[in-house]
C-alpha cells in the first residue's frame, strides 16, 4: 500500500502475532451461526474448513520474504526468483495463464518487470463471460538503509501476506473449480513505484473490453487487527455494498470500516484504483492493517517473524465463502454506491 511518510508518525509499537504452527483440523465443519445482532443470516459456512492452514501459509511466505529474494524490488533477480514461484504454484493448482504465458510485461516501468496473470474459467455457460479480478502486489522495495546490519526490505506483511492470500484462493479454485464467474488472478509488480503493475494492467484489459464485474484486492493482512469487532476492513468502504455482501456470505461481521482508512483515503493508495478508475466497478482492498498493529512499514524489520501465519490461514478459509458466493450468485449483487 501506497502511504505517505508522514503516516508512518501514526504507527505505534504493539505485541507482534504468533508464528506458530497450528494444523487445522479437516474434519472441524462448521457450520452458520444464526443471524446476530447486525441482522445477518448465514447463507454459508463461515469458513472453508481445513483448505489452508499455517503451515501451508507458511511455506508461501518463508519463501516470498526470505532474504534470498532481497527485498522483491522490480526488475531485481529476487523478484524473478518469486515470479518464478508464483507461476509454478498457479501451474500446479489448475490455474492457467490468462496470457499467452502467466507474464504480463509492464509498459510503463524501464526496467522489466511482469505482472503474473492466470485465469480460474467459470463453470457456467452464461456467467462465464462475467469476470471477477483477486489481485496483490508481489512486488516491495529491495535492499535500504542499513539498521542493526540488516539491509534487506523483505516486504512480509507489504506485501508477501497479500500474495501469499491470493495464491492460497488460486490453488482453492483451481483445484475445485466451484466458481461461476470467471476468476482472474493477478499478481502485480511495481506497486511500490506508484501502483505502475495494477495500473498497466487495467488499461490493458480495458482495452480488451473486458466484462469486470468486481476487483478484489488484499493488501497487508499478515497481522490481526486488535480491538475491533470485524477481522478485515475494506478501503473505500462507503462506495459499494461490498462489505454487506460479503458479510452475507461469511455469515458473520468478517468486514467492517476502518474510519482511519478514510480519513486517509487508502482507496487510491492500493491496487483497486486503477480497476475503480478504468472500469467504474466496485474495486476495493482488503486490509488488516490500521496503522497501530504494525510498525515496520517500508523497514527491514518488516520479517516473517512477526507475521501471524495462524491468523493468515483462517483469513483465507473466511475468505473462500465469500468469494465463492459472489461468483455463484444468479445476479451481480456487488453494486456501487
Amino acid at each position: 500500500m501506497k502511504i505517505a511518510i508522514s503516516f508512518l508518525s501514526l504507527l505505534l509499537a504493539t505485541a507482534c502475532g504468533s508464528t506458530k504452527i497450528v494444523e487445522t483440523n479437516p474434519d472441524n465443519v462448521q457450520t452458520a451461526e444464526p443471524a446476530g445482532p447486525d441482522g445477518l443470516k448465514a447463507q454459508m459456512p463461515k469458513e472453508t474448513p481445513g483448505f489452508t492452514n499455517a503451515a501451508k501459509i507458511g511455506d508461501i511466505m518463508n519463501f516470498l520474504a526470505s532474504d534470498d529474494l532481497k527485498g522483491r524490488d522490480s526488475g531485481s533477480e529476487g523478484i524473478e526468483e518469486a515470479a518464478k514461484y508464483i507461476e509454478k504454484h498457479f501451474k500446479d493448482n489448475g490455474v492457467a495463464p490468462y496470457f499467452d504465458s502467466y507474464r504480463d510485461t509492464l509498459s510503463n516501468f524501464e526496467k522489466t518487470s511482469y505482472n503474473i496473470v492466470g485465469i480460474v474459467e467459470g463453470n457456467d455457460p452464461s456467467l462465464k463471460g462475467e469476470y471477477i479480478l483477486i489481485g496483490a502486489h508481489y512486488d516491495h522495495i529491495g535492499i535500504i538503509k542499513e539498521e542493526n546490519g540488516d539491509a534487506i526490505a523483505n516486504g512480509a506483511n507489504d506485501n508477501a501476506s497479500g500474495t501469499t492470500t491470493v495464491m492460497e484462493m488460486a490453488r482453492y479454485f483451481g483445484k475445485n473449480k466451484t466458481n461461476k464467474r470467471s476468476l482472474i488472478f493477478a499478481l502485480f509488480s511495481a506497486e511500490e513505484k506508484g501502483l505502475l503493475g495494477s495500473r498497466h494492467l487495467a488499461k490493458k484489459l480495458k482495452e480488451a473490453d473486458l466484462n469486470l464485474y468486481t476487483m478484489l484486492n488484499f493488501e497487508m493482512t499478515g497481522v490481526p487487527l486488535v480491538g475491533k469487532d470485524y477481522e478485515l476492513y475494506i478501503s473505500g468502504y462507503e462506495m459499494s455494498n461490498l462489505a454487506e455482501v460479503s458479510n452475507k456470505y461469511a455469515g458473520k461481521k468478517l468486514i467492517g470500516f476502518l474510519p482511519t482508512a478514510k480519513e486517509y483515503n487508502l482507496f487510491q493508495r492500493s491496487d483497486n484504483y486503477d480497476f475503480h478508475k478504468e472500469f467504474n466497478v466496485p474495486s476495493h482492498t482488503f486490509c488488516t492493517f490500521d496503522f497501530t498493529n504494525f510498525n515496520h512499514y517500508h523497514k527491514v524489520g518488516d520479517e516473517n517473524e512477526i507475521m501471524d501465519f495462524t491468523h493468515m490461514a483462517s483469513m483465507v478459509n473466511k475468505m473462500l465463502p465469500v468469494v465463492e458466493g459472489i461468483s455463484n450468485a444468479a445476479t451481480q449483487e456487488v453494486k456501487l454506491n
